[in-house]
Parts: C-alpha cells; structure tokens; sequence
C-alpha cells in the first residue's frame, strides 16, 4: 500500500468522512507547499504533546504552560458548581458555550451508543462519570442535564446514562433533566444555533 492509500485509509476513519472524502483531502495536501505540508506534519506530531484531557470534565484542551490539570471552564470559581451537563463530546461544549444561557460544569461522555450495537459501550466513561457524579452529590450537586442528539442513538446514550445514575446514587435526590423542544428531531448538539439551544435549555425537563 503506498503512502497515499494509507493517508487516504486514515482519513477515512475520521468521524463522517466517506471514502470520496477522504480522496479529496489527500489530493488537496499534495497540491499544498511544500512548507505547509511540513507545518501541517508538525502540528499533528505535536498536538498530543500540546493538548491534553481535562482531569474533571474530560474535553481536550490547549495547555500553554504551568501544570494545571483542569481546563478553564472546570477551574473557574464563577461557574455554578450545582449542574452538570453531560454531552456526546468536545464540540457540543462549544455549542452550548456559544449560546450564553448555561453556566454550570460539563462531562465528556466520548460519544453515544448506537441503539443496535449494545457493545459500544465499552467506549463511553460510563465509569467517569459515576466517579464525577459520586463526587460532587457529597458536596452541592442538585441536577444532572443530559444533552444527547434527538435522535435514537442519543436516546439510547440517555438511557444508558439513566441506569448508570440509577445505579451510582439512586437516592441522592439529584434532579435528571433533558434538553426540551428547540431542537428538532434528528438534530445533532455541536450544529445548533445559539437561540435553539437557549430554547432547549430554557425547556428542559
């Protein structure tokens, strides 16, 4: 297999990139500089050095300097430390953060879990989460927002999150609630509008 088939391989394993895709950013590489390419190499060779996972909520986050381990939004004092917000992944955190309307603390999930293929959830931080959880319902939290694509995967995750919590504090007397109407069916988190995803928190229930 040569270097081009492999690239082309790789891209093709990046989340909704088809086969016809992939062939496009591979050939568009090869029609860049030669010094961009080179940028380009670089900057994925040093991105897992640069980047790490936030110890609390578990999204990646650019380090620039100092030892911190928390990422800006998990070590600021002024975020309301009574709701938690757990969402499919990274971009969702942008979403909500781009809309204004939610000042609590978040959970990275990794993903969902596909409704017809129940061994999946081996990469979700199910375990993650129930340590998070237990955690913070010894000190002040009061409610647990899941905020999952409406569609049957992210009503799959919900439920597979449902029992994780039921399980984890079934008596803590910790609210659950879910994004309400705003976002339609079918509609993933990461591509909503600001005022959708107002309505859907203002909503939640």
């Amino acid at each position: 297999m040569s270097n081009l088939d492999k690239l082309i391989r790789l891209f093709e394993q990046f989340p909704g990139i088809g086969a016809r895709q992939a062939r496009r950013f591979a050939f568009h590489i090869l029609t860049l500089p030669e010094s961009d390419s080179r940028e380009l190499a670089d900057l994925i060779g040093n991105l897992q050095g640069s980047v790490i996972e936030c110890t609390s909520c578990r999204r990646f986050f650019s380090r620039q300097g100092g030892t911190t381990t928390e990422c800006g939004i998990c070590s600021d004092g002024e975020r309301d430390r009574t709701k938690l917000m757990v969402v499919a992944q990274d971009n969702d955190i942008t979403a909500i953060e781009r809309s204004g309307v939610y000042d609590g603390l978040y959970f990275v999930l990794g993903g969902t879990l596909p409704l017809l293929d129940k061994k999946e959830n081996h990469r979700l931080r199910g375990n993650g989460l129930r340590h998070i959880v237990e955690e913070r319902v010894a000190n002040e939290l009061s409610e647990i927002i899941l905020a999952f694509a409406v569609n049957p995967d992210g009503e799959n995750t919900s439920r597979f999150v449902e029992k994780l919590l039921a399980e984890t504090v079934p008596d803590s007397g910790v609210k659950l609630s879910y994004l309400g109407r705003g976002l339609s069916t079918g509609s993933e988190l990461e591509y909503a509008d600001p005022d959708t995803i107002k309505n859907a928190l203002s909503n939640r229930g």
